[in-house]
């Protein structure tokens, strides 16, 4: 399973909880929350900028969230906002879907190849355009 953003990320992690998905957390470059505290092996602080920053923009992972990530094996990748940019617009054009930003994340990772499913891999990304603006199309 391949989730951002809070309900995304929080609908996988409570799947994995169960023993029913692995949990990938796909962020910004310009935002990486989860992946920073990963490395750390704890929260810490994360600057916030970029094309997701309305949604995605949290600057420190919380304790309680954070440890069941770390229990669960919670992993991120990393995207660019240039491959969001591309992904929202993509999932417009191929399926007009309108989406946030935070939501073509997800998409933007499998796109870019940042995460590469395993043969035969069943991926679910929550997608969600709760935070768009059609303007900015």
């Amino acid at each position: 399973m391949l989730a951002v953003g809070g309900g995304g990320l929080m609908a996988g992690v409570a799947a994995a909880v169960q023993g029913h998905a692995t949990v990938v957390g796909a962020e910004p470059e310009a935002i990486p929350t989860l992946h920073r505290a990963l490395e750390a092996g704890a929260p810490v602080d994360a600057d916030v900028s970029g094309v997701a920053a309305d949604s995605l923009g949290a600057t420190r992972l919380g304790e309680i969230a954070f440890e069941v990530a770390a229990r669960t094996g919670v992993r991120s990748v990393l995207v660019s906002d240039e491959a969001i940019v591309e992904a929202r617009r993509w999932l417009w054009e191929r399926y007009r879907l309108l989406v946030e930003h935070a939501a073509a994340t997800a998409v933007a990772a499998l796109r870019t190849g940042a995460y590469r499913p395993a043969a035969g891999e069943r991926v679910v990304v929550v997608l969600c355009g709760g935070n768009t603006d059609p303007a900015s199309l």
